[in-house]
């Protein structure tokens, strides 16, 4: 039955909205600013695994892992050359969000000088697929899911179970709380955008296996992570997960009615009526009024 197969095709979406918005939450969480130079780590892992396979000939296995590594690096080094400096002089949110569409554009535009404009393809999509009850998926399909699913699932221990996790979690509930009892805000701001970066690249690379890589497929997947992370509820980690699936379910329902086109307009009217409704999301805290 088709609502099969859109449940199979919404979680799988899904799942790999959750995953952007879980990276993009953790950076959000602790630096209060949007990191939409997140994009351009997507992309950048992409690519970076298509190199190191096609042309450095690197088992894919390898290529992959060395992809995740230079994404969370590249994370890293925009922290710290980039963003510290500019907290130190007390930049304001919005001057931090401009400065990351700025590295956005330049890592895009790097990249199509680099490759191309055309699309090109990482993984072969010869593989037949699989027929789970009347939803057919690929292989491929069935990696996204485990691998998102067990992503979530450490993610979740890393910040429950280990120092650094409540670290983040302490600066993430009251930053001024946590600096006063000694938690050092820029390493854990490294800790974050390493973390947050190595999610952006699995998927990318995730993406890239499943469909096709072009130089702008980050800034999609960073327009529906975003989403699902104001969905879900901005800053929290349960709420990134579970806006991730709703958004991609939502997605590929509406087209059972819509055509495909609509797709990405139908997940905007969603997020605009959460605002106007629900504005703190799914599981997000609501806003306090001041007091008068």
């Amino acid at each position: 039955m088709i609502w099969q197969q859109l449940l199979a095709n919404g979680l799988i979406a899904g799942s790999t909205y959750g995953l952007v918005a879980l990276g993009f939450t953790l950076i959000y969480s602790v630096g209060r600013f949007f990191h939409f130079a997140h994009a351009g780590v997507i992309c950048f892992s992409g690519y970076i695994t298509l190199t190191l396979v096609t042309r450095v000939h690197f088992p894919l296995g390898v290529a992959i892992a060395v992809s995740i590594i230079l994404s969370a690096l590249m994370g890293v080094l925009m922290e710290a050359a980039i963003y510290r400096p500019l907290r130190g002089r007390r930049a304001s949110s919005v001057s931090l969000l401009v400065v990351s569409l700025g590295l956005y554009v330049v890592v895009q535009n790097v990249i199509s000088m680099a490759y191309g404009d055309e699309v090109q393809t990482l993984f072969s999509q010869g593989t037949p697929g699989l027929l789970l009850s009347a939803a057919r998926i690929t292989p491929v399909q069935v990696l996204i899911l485990g691998v998102n699913a067990v992503l979530y699932a450490i993610v979740g221990l890393f910040l429950a179970r280990t120092r650094p996790g409540r670290m983040v979690r302490a600066l993430a509930s009251d930053p001024e709380l946590a600096c006063a009892f000694g938690i050092d805000r820029n390493r854990v701001m490294l800790v974050v955008f390493a973390l947050g970066s190595g999610l952006a690249a699995v998927a990318g690379i995730l993406i890239s296996c499943d469909t096709n890589l072009t130089p702008t497929m980050g800034f999609r997947a960073l327009l529906m992570g975003v989403v699902a992370a104001i969905v879900g509820g901005i800053g929290s980690v349960p709420g990134a997960i579970v806006g991730g699936l709703f958004i991609g379910l939502v997605q590929h329902f509406g087209v059972w009615v819509l055509p495909t086109q609509w797709q990405d307009a139908i997940v905007f009217v969603i997020l605009i009526l959460f605002l106007l409704v629900r504005p703190q999301g799914m599981l997000g805290t609501p806003l306090r009024k001041a007091a008068v």
